[in-house]
């Protein structure tokens, strides 16, 4: 998720997943693959940098996970 700021001054969230395309004709509007779209106050290249930040993330996150190890109780022999 990114956060975007609305012409309001309220901030939410966005998947950046589901970004379709961004236009900037002269307000920022972010459409999305679902036919949502939303404007903005963040430039285009600032909503291309939240996305690859957010990917960014992805990636570290995913080469530095460790899945949880489960937890077995010992066999007993009888």
């Amino acid at each position: 998720m990114i956060v975007v700021t609305r012409l309001n001054a309220t901030r939410f969230a966005i998947n950046a997943d589901l970004i379709e395309r961004i236009q900037e004709n002269p307000d920022t509007v972010v459409f999305m693959v679902n036919g949502a779209k939303y404007v903005v106050t963040e430039t285009m290249e600032e909503v291309i940098a939240l996305v690859a930040g957010h990917r960014a993330r992805v990636v570290s996150l995913a080469r530095n996970y460790e899945p949880p190890q489960p937890s077995v109780p010992p066999l007993t022999h009888r």
